[in-house]
């Protein structure tokens, strides 16, 4: 088991809208938040950035240097008086371990204080393994991935835990996808993260996949300056994550970004959430996978599958992907037909939260992103605040891996620069899995 010594707590979805500025919960993580979002501040930056005197300044300041947290590094440009002293964090003061469970694979990543990847692994998903097995399988694979790259495990901050389904106010659940029936029964209501903080003990972090997408992004710069962003995510389903002037919204049941269950289509086909016209149950990748295994020359040309679960369908969609970037016509034609849907959907999450960024993520995009990318930015030209501002569409820079480098991200957050209404969950939630069904929102 690891290390124990940060002290243990569990947390899952925030519980609702913050205001416009940050509310951390301390002083001193304001001031931290504000080095890391900045790179490199001086005291002077800091006093602009926080509204903080000049004496608080200095004294959190000498806490964060005493802390190993920050680190002095060279000199402002002068400009006529004495020159600054330039601040930015110890990125080997702090490691984070993400942790992205799916269907077909899970992806380990560690990441620096400033949320670079220093070491990545991919193994089997769950798949049809019992939920404790899936447990003891992480848990031994983490002290795997530390000590490839030789970080003490001391400098371990905690472990974040994301996965693909909707939340409740309990925590994570969902309705089952019929299709997903039998690989998704036996995680209803197994407390995964609780049970993996008592595997490891260290501090767990849950949340879905999307929303730790969005986090990544953030954390990593990939949002820039934007007050309004969002990530779009294309994983065993559609879903999105939002940051709202530097605030990961999440809703006050943590289902902001439910993209997939967008209505494109009033008469459409039922989704497996109930409802008709779903994003997801038109376009989603279960959709094209289906509609590719129907054309039996498709099929044999690019070595689909003829079924199987979630895992299956992941990677028929990689390979439909593949081939559409290769300029298989069919392929093509199902992958554009796929972002015309998903970028209608964008365009209504563009005009409802206002927003200047849409970055496309998730495993679905790291693949077929350069075929989406142009038919979402074609649609995001006629968002209704497009005479105020366009909205920047660009694919990720880690779609791969975004949602892992995102769960890392959120113990950085939630353990280092917490909001004062943190992450936080339930006691009596234990950090429930829902069924793994096919929502990545």
């Amino acid at each position: 088991m690891l290390g124990g010594a940060i002290g243990r707590r569990y947390r899952g979805a925030v519980s609702g809208p913050r205001a416009n500025k940050a509310p951390h919960a301390s002083s001193k993580a304001a001031v931290l938040d504000a080095i890391r979002a900045a790179g490199t501040i001086s005291r002077v930056g800091l006093i602009d950035a926080t509204g903080f005197t000049a004496p608080t300044i200095s004294n959190l300041v000498r806490k964060l240097i005493d802390e190993g947290l920050v680190v002095e590094t060279g000199h402002a440009e002068s400009t006529g008086g004495k020159r600054r002293v330039l601040l930015q964090l110890n990125h080997a003061a702090r490691y984070a371990v993400g942790v992205h469970l799916d269907h077909g694979v899970v992806t380990y990543v560690l990441t620096d204080l400033a949320g670079v990847v220093v070491a990545r692994i991919c193994r089997p998903g769950a798949r049809a393994e019992e939920p404790s097995t899936v447990v003891s399988r992480i848990a031994a694979e983490i002290p795997t991935l530390i000590d490839s790259v030789g970080v003490d495990r001391a400098r371990l901050v905690g472990v974040g835990l994301v996965f693909p389904g909707p939340l409740t106010g309990r925590g994570i659940t969902g309705t089952v996808d019929a299709g997903a029936e039998s690989e998704s029964r036996q995680w209803r209501g197994f407390p995964l993260g609780a049970a993996l903080e008592q595997t490891t003990a260290l501090p767990v972090v849950v949340d879905n996949d999307a929303t730790a997408a969005a986090l990544g992004e953030h954390w990593a710069g990939g949002f820039g300056t934007a007050s309004a962003a969002a990530a779009l995510y294309l994983g065993s389903g559609i879903g999105a994550g939002l940051v709202i002037n530097g605030i990961t919204y999440r809703g006050p049941s943590g289902n902001a970004g439910e993209l997939g269950h967008v209505c494109v289509q009033a008469d459409g086909p039922r989704c497996w959430c109930g409802a008709r016209g779903c994003v997801e149950a038109v376009a989603g990748p279960a959709t094209v996978v289906a509609a590719a295994r129907a054309d039996p020359g498709l099929a044999r040309a690019i070595g689909l599958s003829a079924g199987g679960g979630a895992a299956a369908v992941a990677r028929d969609f990689a390979a439909i992907g593949r081939a559409a970037r290769r300029g298989e016509g069919r392929a093509l034609a199902l992958c554009e037909e796929s972002a015309r849907y998903v970028a209608a959907a964008a365009r209504t999450l563009a005009n409802v939260m206002d927003l200047e960024v849409i970055v496309l993520t998730g495993p679905g995009f790291a693949v077929a992103g350069s075929v989406y990318l142009p038919v979402v930015r074609q649609e995001l030209h006629a968002v209704f605040s497009r005479t105020a501002h366009p909205v920047d569409v660009r694919l990720s820079r880690s779609a791969a891996t975004a949602s892992a480098v995102g769960a890392a991200a959120l113990v950085l957050e939630s353990e280092l620069v917490p909001l004062s209404r943190g992450l936080r969950v339930s006691e009596s939630l234990g950090g429930e899995l829902a069924p793994l069904t096919g929502s990545s929102g």
